[in-house]
């Protein structure tokens, strides 16, 4: 089973896929966490990514889409991918069903956590005072927050009209999140 989650920065996504990865001993695809390493490798990829993140911009699609490959084709990962946070932009989605369909692979559920801006800010300053993450100043999140609105509603666009997309009110506690995701899944 593979699953999409997509949602604003600091919508859930990642303490649902963590959850994910258990229920359905599954394996978590994050860019963020991905993006995350290379800038901790100090490589050169690592330093165009910061570059960008930190003026708010979203990494190019074709660093993210490489690193997505990969994974896709290790056989230990074939169908047991969760996906967090990506694709962002339509050429992701669609470089997405390309790559799972040359795999012989598809997606079989798509989560959208809505969450609105004011939450997200709140949610965002709580974590980083847990977790001391770079790329949580609220500032970078609000520009990122804008970024990814204007980006994503192709994406939106684009899986919304499928019957295995599911928009879920990202708002929710963690536990009324998962609760809903259990009750799509039926597992």
């Amino acid at each position: 089973m593979n699953i999409i989650l997509f949602g604003p920065p600091g919508a859930g996504k990642g303490t649902q896929a963590k959850y994910l990865v258990k229920k359905i001993n599954g394996f978590q695809v994050s860019t963020g966490d991905m993006l995350r390493d290379e800038i901790k490798k100090n490589s050169e990829i690592g330093k165009k990514i910061i570059n960008d993140m930190n003026d708010g911009k979203f990494v190019s699609d074709e660093i993210v889409n490489e690193l997505i490959k990969k994974v896709i084709f290790d056989e230990k990962y074939k169908n047991k991918l969760i996906f967090d946070g990506y694709p962002r932009s339509l050429e992701q989605a669609k470089n997405l069903e390309t790559i799972l369909e040359s795999s012989n692979q598809k997606i079989d559920y798509i989560f959208f956590l809505n969450v609105e801006k004011e939450v997200i800010i709140k949610r965002v300053e709580k974590r980083k005072t847990l977790e001391k993450r770079s790329d949580d100043d609220a500032n970078i999140i609000l520009k990122r927050y804008d970024t990814y609105m204007d980006m994503t509603r192709p994406v939106l666009d684009f899986y919304s009209k499928n019957s295995n997309f599911y928009e879920i009110d990202g708002a929710l506690k963690i536990e009324q999140i998962t609760t809903k995701i259990d009750a799509f899944l039926n597992v």
